[in-house]
């Protein structure tokens, strides 16, 4: 309901303020109507009055408009799977959901999320659960619970040329798979999960070994990365140098990179002062890529992370690509 006058000047007299200065806060049908709700009720203009501060600028939302009214009238739609160990609780992915948010809108499309619990995926259930979807995200995380189900959902979107993004563990995930059923590395394994494995295609480098604390052996913050020039990340991006932040423990080993290249999966991102495998795509897929580094902790409304764009694009075209077929092959059965 909205406040009216007399309600305001109660509020205002038992809190010591002016009337003008009693902001309503009405429920909003999603977050970005919020500034606009704000910005009704002048919250600016008297934050900067009380502030002390000068009001250069007439607020100028017309961008923010542009974005909403992208947001409420979407030209198309997707489904991305979202494959996790944490889908029970939505806000572990909040920065990747919103992420897609931001990316949707670019491209004037609704992306629909699936989240998709790792631990029930296996070889007899993947079909039916990533079967339907025009995309896949493998998220990141931490332990061996549930990892099996996203190295098969790893499987699926390289055999099925269908778009792809890992994350952090989603990549390491996608060069197991790689190693194990491409290469043919039999128990190809991260130390994380198996200390014991013959091919740790996934490893601590060999200076946080020596380190006895957990938290000293993470990898935080924002790094150099230098990408490789033609390569499908390249082509993402735009340019050959960027700067992403991290948070992880276990790194691609890069004594087994020239198997990796020789076979398909090329190293199209590496950190510019230690050779450290940033980026994995490849060569014959139409778009998969895998990042040791979180994008979503970049994507704003303004500026929508590349990765995430320019997925649901490749998503959009999948979708249009698969409904052609099916139009195509009922065509020729009739």
């Amino acid at each position: 309901h909205e406040l009216n006058d007399k309600i305001k000047e109660k509020i205002a007299r038992f809190c010591n303020v002016s009337p003008r200065s009693v902001i309503q806060s009405k429920d909003a049908e999603s977050i970005y109507n919020v500034p606009l709700l704000m910005a009704k009720e002048h919250l600016d203009e008297i934050s900067l009055e009380k502030l002390r501060m000068p009001n250069k600028d007439d607020l100028n939302l017309s961008d923010w408009n542009v974005f909403l009214n992208r947001l409420k009238n979407p030209k198309s739609s997707v489904k991305i799977g979202l494959i996790g160990k944490y889908v029970e609780l939505q806000d572990a992915y909040k920065s990747i959901l919103e992420s897609f948010i931001h990316a949707g809108v670019a491209n004037e499309s609704k992306v629909n999320i699936i989240l998709i619990n790792s631990s029930e995926l296996n070889q007899n259930t993947v079909n039916e659960k990533l079967g339907y979807l025009d995309g896949i995200i493998v998220a990141p995380g931490f332990g061996d619970r549930g990892i099996e189900g996203k190295i098969s959902a790893c499987k699926f979107a390289r055999e099925n040329k269908m778009p792809f993004l890992g994350i952090c563990l989603g990549m390491q995930c996608a060069a197991i798979e790689f190693a194990r059923n491409v290469i043919k590395l039999k128990g190809a394994h991260s130390t994380e999960m198996n200390k014991k494995t013959s091919f740790p295609v996934i490893d601590l480098m060999e200076d946080q070994k020596k380190t006895s604390k957990l938290g000293g052996t993470m990898r935080l913050g924002t790094y150099d990365c230098k990408i490789k020039k033609g390569s499908l990340l390249h082509k993402v991006y735009g340019e050959q140098s960027i700067k992403e932040r991290h948070r992880h423990r276990y790194e691609f080993n890069n004594l087994y990179l020239d198997d990796f290249e020789k076979n398909g999966l090329m190293a199209s991102g590496t950190n510019t002062k230690t050779d450290l495998v940033e980026a994995v795509e490849l060569d014959d897929h139409p778009w998969f890529i895998g990042v040791q580094y979180h994008p979503e902790y970049k994507s704003t409304v303004e500026l929508p992370h590349p990765l995430f764009v320019e997925m649901v694009s490749a998503c959009i075209s999948y979708r249009s690509k698969q409904q052609e077929e099916i139009i195509s092959a009922t065509l020729k059965n009739s």
